[in-house]
């Protein structure tokens, strides 16, 4: 059965649930993710993702500036 409730009326129902229910709501919706990512496992993403050596910023910079120069002719 599926029913059609607005989300002002659903956030008014969420905001009646007693604390333990809330609690279980909260853990259901991150547990499925529609909770939405926490910033420390963004952070712990980003920190283990691939960088950028010395050398392949120089060579991306080199032919950034060749490029420019081409378009500028």
């Amino acid at each position: 059965m599926q029913v059609e409730i607005g989300f002002e009326q659903l956030m008014e129902i969420i905001k009646q649930l007693p604390s333990s229910k809330l609690s279980l709501l909260k853990r259901e919706l991150n547990a499925n993710g529609n909770g939405g990512a926490k910033a420390s496992d963004i952070e712990a993403f980003l920190l283990k993702a691939p960088t950028f050596s010395k050398n392949q910023v120089e060579a991306i910079a080199k032919t950034r500036k060749a490029i420019n120069q081409w378009r500028a002719e």
